[in-house]
């Protein structure tokens, strides 16, 4: 007996996930979650422009031959919207972890997982100034309730320790890397005709180039990569999961649900981290763990509704006439 699948059924069950944004942008989150505690573990070990360069080139490396088939078709397409392009693989990719990588480097898990949780709501701007796309009853109530889940679980209850954490330049740095994620989340939904391979493909090697200088200038002013068998597997780990196939299933979420609806799935992603602290690094688990998981469910759940048949006309006429 045999348990490899044939390649029709391979191509099925990809069929069946790739129409699954619900459980898309679950993955994508604890794909980004074991990121963040991984980034965290090597720190002094990787420089944090050298880890982004090795995320996207590593991801490029990877995604170009199974693209290159839809990269020939697609190339006349993606020529006409280079400048396009170019903004994608900086908001999303080089700006966005070259941002956040700097700035775990300077501050605390706490502050960082804090500011993280805001992301949605730097979604919600992009898509408002951008396209005039505003956040329905539902999604307001939704992300505040997650929200403040993510403050349970960060603060561990207690919500008096928010009067005492101390900001740094660190932050400023995460809170960078979300604006800028912020406004490629919202423009996801605009990308040219093609195939998302190719999309992929081509943004994550511009990213890689514009990160390559500052990489440059990071070894001069000394940092220095450790190459070890510690890095090699974090770094592989880093460009398969929280890279090709967390960003392949985040792009499709969006575009099957909408940024809005799809933005709240990012608190997960401190939920996921949370949980494999306790599990990986022998952190208990309490009652506030619960009581902040059962607060993101409930909002995410109720931010990603679909809306009602008036609400999506509204949202279809300001989109169609900021486009």
């Amino acid at each position: 007996m045999t348990f490899i699948a044939s390649p029709s059924r391979r191509r099925s069950f990809a069929g069946w996930l790739a129409n699954q944004p619900y459980l898309l942008l679950v993955l994508m989150a604890l794909f980004w979650a074991a990121n963040i505690v991984l980034a965290r573990y090597v720190v002094g070990r990787i420089p944090p422009f050298a880890l982004t360069f090795i995320r996207w080139s590593g991801t490029f490396v990877v995604l170009a031959p199974f693209a290159w088939p839809h990269l020939r078709r697609d190339w006349p397409v993606m020529r006409r919207h280079i400048p396009f392009l170019l903004l994608m693989a900086f908001t999303g990719f080089a700006g966005n972890n070259g941002f956040a990588y700097w700035g775990l480097q300077h501050t605390e898990a706490l502050n960082g997982l804090l500011i993280q949780s805001s992301g949605p709501l730097f979604v919600a701007l992009w898509a408002l100034v951008l396209f005039g796309i505003r956040l329905t009853a539902s999604q307001t109530l939704g992300i505040a309730i997650s929200l403040l889940g993510v403050i349970v679980i960060v603060l561990h209850g207690k919500l008096t320790s928010l009067a005492e954490i101390e900001f740094n330049i660190g932050d400023v740095g995460v809170v960078l890397g979300l604006v800028v994620l912020g406004m490629y989340s919202a423009l996801i939904p605009r990308r040219p005709p093609v195939h998302a391979l190719s999309m992929m493909t081509v943004t994550t090697g511009f990213a890689a180039v514009m990160v390559a200088p500052l990489v440059g200038i990071e070894t001069l002013m000394g940092s220095s990569l450790r190459l070890d068998a510690l890095t090699l597997g974090v770094g592989v780990f880093i460009v398969i999961f929280p890279s090709a196939l967390a960003y392949l299933f985040y792009n499709r979420g969006i575009e099957l649900i909408g940024p809005n609806r799809a933005a709240p799935f990012i608190h997960l992603v401190p939920v996921f981290g949370s949980a494999m602290a306790v599990s990986l690094l022998g952190e208990h688990l309490h009652l506030f763990h619960l009581l902040g998981y059962a607060l993101v469910l409930t909002g995410v759940m109720l931010a990603a509704r679909k809306a009602s048949a008036p609400a999506r006309a509204a949202g279809e006429t300001a989109a169609a006439s900021g486009s």
